[in-house]
């Protein structure tokens, strides 16, 4: 299977959840998608070699983490990975999960077409029905108005500490 064809916008496409045996080619679509945020380090074979046993290994039954793709001709264009995160028990009426959406990506010719969205809100019904409180996400500015007409919104509440530069600026 290869990430990157010439389909056209007749030919249907499904959002469905990932299997293990998608695994290499969600690593193929990983390492495309964060190769093209900065230099990558890693030559792509030896990254889908590493990644792809990780992602079988976390796409399986009883696993906080679930992966949705979106395939056209038996090929995956899209996905999207989401980890369960669980909280602490507590004595209100505040469910006690938390989901957290990663890696959301969408192969570049098929962008614009609503496979994002598609995938999201395949995401956020499941959200809804697993008992997930709140649903976070890192944003790249280009995708903030996808999320944002999904009802996200940034919030002041949230802090964060990147160790990396942290560990530089002592």
């Amino acid at each position: 299977m290869s990430t990157q064809s010439n389909h056209t916008e007749s030919v249907a496409r499904n959002i469905r959840l990932a299997r293990a045996a998608d695994a290499l080619e969600l690593a193929k679509l990983r390492y495309a998608f964060r190769s093209s945020t900065g230099d990558a380090i890693e030559a792509e074979n030896s990254f889908v070699e590493r990644c792809g046993p990780w992602m079988a290994a976390h796409l399986n039954e009883g696993s906080l983490w679930r992966c949705w793709v979106a395939e056209q001709n038996q090929t995956l264009i899209g996905m999207l990975w989401l980890q369960l995160i669980e909280k602490i028990p507590n004595p209100t009426s505040e469910l006690e999960y938390h989901a957290y959406i990663t890696s959301v990506y969408v192969c570049d010719w098929a962008r614009g077409k609503g496979i994002g969205s598609e995938l999201l809100s395949t995401a956020l019904t499941w959200c809804k029905t697993a008992g997930a409180h709140a649903v976070i996400l890192w944003s790249r500015e280009r995708s903030r108005p996808l999320y944002e007409r999904h009802g996200f919104g940034v919030h002041s509440d949230l802090l964060e500490l990147l160790l990396e530069e942290a560990a530089r600026d002592r």
